[in-house]
């Protein structure tokens, strides 16, 4: 009994000192003691509520704040709250604020004793957002300055003509950014403004006007024939050839010829023209292209560039040798180019006197007497067989049409051999190659049996008459007909109307007169 009234005693004794330094209702709401202050703005007296609604206010004043970067003559405005402003250790400086209000009053009491002694700024630290001062930077940069433009060259003439390069002005958007993020922590004493101006770079074009001059040497060449090809074909491989003429390969850079060369269209200016597929030759829109990746292929094995991807045809092609060759089938079949060289490469390609031509140019640096030589090796070949026939009742009696060669299968190997003054120094193995043997193919048509080899083609010479009355004639004469299997349809010509009939048998001693023109006779 006596400790508890000696404890209540202390705590009444105390809680009257308290009271004594703090002169306040018990029942009002906390407020900051002096000392405590957020911003270098006093809190005291403050609730807690004031204090955070002051801070608040301060923060969306400072977010009206207009912004304004310049970039060279041009200047782009805005608000730091259109930026993302806001404020950035709120709950931060809110743990830290609210213990200085509140609490016991032993607390409260130990708190202003502390301030007293050493009083209390809490920081209120800002931010704009990242993301959004980057997105106002690119909007307003870009494309405001002169782009960098790339020399170009072409071959004019036999000589290479070249285009300079141009420096280009660009925003560096990333150090701009940086500088429009370091503003916002200036602005207290910005006076209502931020004011940044772009930081502005040269940039270099990807390809220079030095990079281009280096183009001067043949390294490597190919011409192939296609004097049997008819107009569609010659067609393809002349729009083709002029799609990849001109192009430059930068060090390190790959070329397509499927990129270069499709879409295969005839919107894209290809004819219609024979092509292989799954073992035999087909009408394709862009058929032959197929001479162009071999030609370039075999210029590039020249220029000793790095082959990326290549793939043989299915059956033999008789412009190059086994080995030799590379086909365009979709995407899974193409030619990659790689240009291994520390300098570009011009590719010109052009068709001339049923030739097709491609040449590539850039800076020899292999020694002059180095030599490089691919040799095809036919390791062994299949017989294709024996022709098949197809039947075709379209076709005349007896008639036999081919329809497509006959393709040897062959295995064959393709070496690279390194001299040097004339003695080999490498033999390298690149292709190893199987060519499908492919049948001969024809369309016939059964000859008619013995008893109908007499029948005779004549004409019935028909006055012009209108084609309904033409019509009725034509099925009066084939009601007419006694047996119908024996004889074809009855069909128009300019002379009139053709049927077949069995001839009449001729006296031995009768003379017969052809007329060599229309194949009819007349006795």
């Amino acid at each position: 009994m006596g400790n508890r009234t000696l404890k209540a005693g202390l705590f009444a004794a105390l809680a009257a000192g308290a009271l004594w330094v703090l002169p306040m209702s018990a029942w009002a709401a906390p407020v900051f003691p002096e000392g405590i202050s957020a911003d270098g703005e006093s809190l005291a007296g403050k609730t807690w509520e004031d204090a955070l609604h002051t801070a608040e206010e301060k923060v969306k004043d400072q977010a009206g704040t207009s912004v304004a970067l310049t970039i060279e003559d041009k200047k782009a405005e805005t608000t730091a709250g259109e930026l993302g402003f806001h404020w950035s250790n709120q709950d931060e400086a809110e743990k830290e604020l609210k213990s200085y209000v509140g609490g016991s009053l032993i607390r409260q009491y130990m708190n202003k004793k502390d301030l007293e002694k050493a009083p209390v700024d809490v920081s209120i630290k800002t931010a704009a957002d990242p993301d959004k001062i980057r997105d106002f930077v690119d909007t307003h940069c870009d494309g405001v300055l002169a782009q960098p433009q790339d020399a170009s060259i072409r071959r004019e003439n036999g000589a290479f003509v070249i285009t300079e390069s141009v420096l280009g002005k660009v925003v560096d958007a990333d150090a701009t950014a940086s500088a429009l993020d370091t503003a916002f922590e200036g602005l207290k004493d910005s006076n209502g403004e931020i004011s940044v101006q772009a930081v502005i770079i040269e940039e270099q074009p990807a390809i220079t006007s030095d990079d281009l001059k280096t183009i001067e040497d043949v390294l490597g060449t190919c011409t192939t024939d296609f004097s049997s090809s008819g107009a569609a074909r010659s067609t393809n491989l002349a729009v083709g050839a002029g799609k990849i003429n001109g192009r430059v390969l930068m060090p390190g850079e790959v070329i397509s010829g499927y990129e270069c060369l499709q879409p295969f269209t005839l919107e894209n200016g290809y004819k219609t023209a024979a092509a292989y597929e799954n073992g035999q030759v087909v009408d394709s829109i862009g058929g032959g292209v197929c001479q162009i990746a071999t030609t370039l292929y075999d210029a590039a094995l020249q220029a000793e560039m790095e082959i990326v991807q290549r793939q043989n045809h299915s059956m033999i092609v008789t412009y190059v040798k086994p080995s030799m060759d590379a086909a365009i089938a979709g995407t899974y079949k193409d030619i990659k180019i790689k240009n291994n060289y520390s300098t570009p490469v011009y590719i010109e390609g052009y068709t001339s006197g049923k030739k097709l031509t491609f040449t590539l140019y850039g800076k020899e640096t292999r020694p002059s007497n180095r030599q490089v030589e691919y040799v095809s090796e036919t390791i062994g070949t299949t017989n294709p067989g024996e022709p098949q026939m197809i039947t075709d009742k379209s076709l005349a009696p007896g008639a036999k049409v081919k329809v497509q060669s006959a393709h040897t299968g062959y295995k064959s190997r393709l070496w690279k051999v390194v001299t040097v003054d004339g003695v080999e120094q490498e033999r390298t193995l690149l292709n190893e190659d199987t060519y499908n043997a492919s049948k001969a193919m024809y369309q016939s048509r059964q000859p008619l049996p013995l008893h109908l080899k007499q029948q005779k083609i004549i004409h019935l010479k028909l006055p012009r008459q209108n084609r309904l009355r033409q019509r009725r004639n034509i099925k009066q004469l084939q009601e007419k007909m006694a047996d119908r299997e024996l004889f074809p349809p009855l069909q128009r010509s300019p002379r009139g109307i053709m049927l077949v009939r069995k001839a009449r048998p001729v006296p031995h001693r009768r003379k017969i007169h052809e007329n060599s023109r229309t194949g009819s006779g007349r006795i």
